[in-house]
């Protein structure tokens, strides 16, 4: 197929719904998301050339570069002085030696709530050159996690076109994979009063599904998020599912703790983890642009977009849902 068929197509797939429930959905028109510009990240934060992303290494460096020119570009305003905000850790609990990590924050400022925080994460790390599997050794992560990351990139450039009612911080977050190193440094230290953050969405694996399921995982924890979820869910183009965050034992695995969104929930702020279900190429070589199906992956970033506007435009009450501990 050639690129412009391709691109009008997607953009058409990644069109918002302006109708939507009463009380729930956001008003206005749709949401203009750049389906080629979208997939194009993904492409470069999961080329070779980026080393599979390892935190602390000339890869994540690379990324990083790529990521900064992309919040200059959208036009994001530094939280703080910069954008980049550095941390050390401990790669073990016994080690003497610590590694440094970067995280890259950007803002939009809410034009009716700038003093509330609804905070988009995704990790842009991954797990570097390993042992080769059929003769590739760099594991590129595509799905993980350039798909949240890139995800991350097309939603800021949306909320810069078209303001949310609240501040919404942008969080591309280092060494998920050594730990959710990033986000624990981000809520031991948040760079505004943590009361003010009302709420953590986090994106991280969110373009392959052999099911076409993507699943929002947190309203078990926090039940006043299952009403917005479930309007979203009504006029998703995928398939959007609610699950994977029973603290019980089910069928299902417990995710509340397997991505960055789990640092927020042990600070007591709620969270919607946006995710897929684990394929054959995960931490594999193997995972790579190649493999991701386009719409699927457009659709799953269509749908988290409408979500975070629809919370974006509820947010005072699931802010006094939480405080009050009912349902809105």
């Amino acid at each position: 197929m050639s690129r412009a068929p391709l691109t009008a197509c997607l953009a058409a797939l990644l069109g918002l719904a302006a109708c939507a429930p009463a009380g729930v959905a956001p008003r206005g028109g749709p949401a203009e998301l750049d389906a080629a510009q979208l997939l194009s990240h993904v492409r470069v934060l999961a080329a070779d050339s980026m080393l599979g992303r390892q935190v602390a290494t000339r890869g994540s460096e690379r990324a990083r570069r790529y990521l900064l020119g992309e919040f200059r570009r959208i036009g994001l305003e530094p939280v703080g002085t910069s954008y980049e905000h550095p941390f050390t850790f401990r790669p073990r609990r016994d080690s003497t030696t610590t590694l440094p990590g970067v995280n890259l924050l950007g803002k939009v400022t809410g034009t009716r709530y700038p003093d509330r925080y609804i905070v988009v994460t995704a990790h842009y790390d991954h797990v570097g050159v390993g042992k080769a599997v059929n003769g590739d050794s760099i594991y590129n992560g595509a799905d993980d996690n350039a798909s949240g990351t890139a995800a991350l990139l097309a939603l800021a450039e949306h909320f810069r076109r078209h303001p949310p009612a609240a501040t919404i911080l942008f969080a591309a977050l280092d060494a998920e994979e050594m730990g959710l190193r990033g986000a624990q440094a981000f809520v031991d230290a948040p760079p505004v009063p943590k009361e003010a953050i009302v709420l953590n969405v986090n994106m991280d694996m969110v373009s392959r599904s052999e099911k076409g399921e993507l699943y929002a995982a947190g309203a078990s924890h926090y039940p006043f998020l299952r009403l917005y979820l479930d309007s979203v869910a009504k006029r998703a183009p995928i398939r959007l599912l609610q699950g994977h965050d029973q603290p019980v034992p089910t069928k299902q695995d417990d995710w509340t703790f397997q991505s960055d969104q789990g640092a927020f929930h042990r600070a007591g702020i709620p969270f919607v983890y946006f995710g897929v279900e684990d394929h054959p190429d995960y931490h594999q070589p193997s995972d790579e642009f190649e493999n991701i199906p386009p719409n699927f992956f457009l659709g799953a970033v269509r749908t988290i977009a409408d979500a975070v506007r629809v919370l974006d435009r509820n947010l005072l009450e699931i802010q006094r849902a939480h405080v009050a501990g009912r349902r809105p």
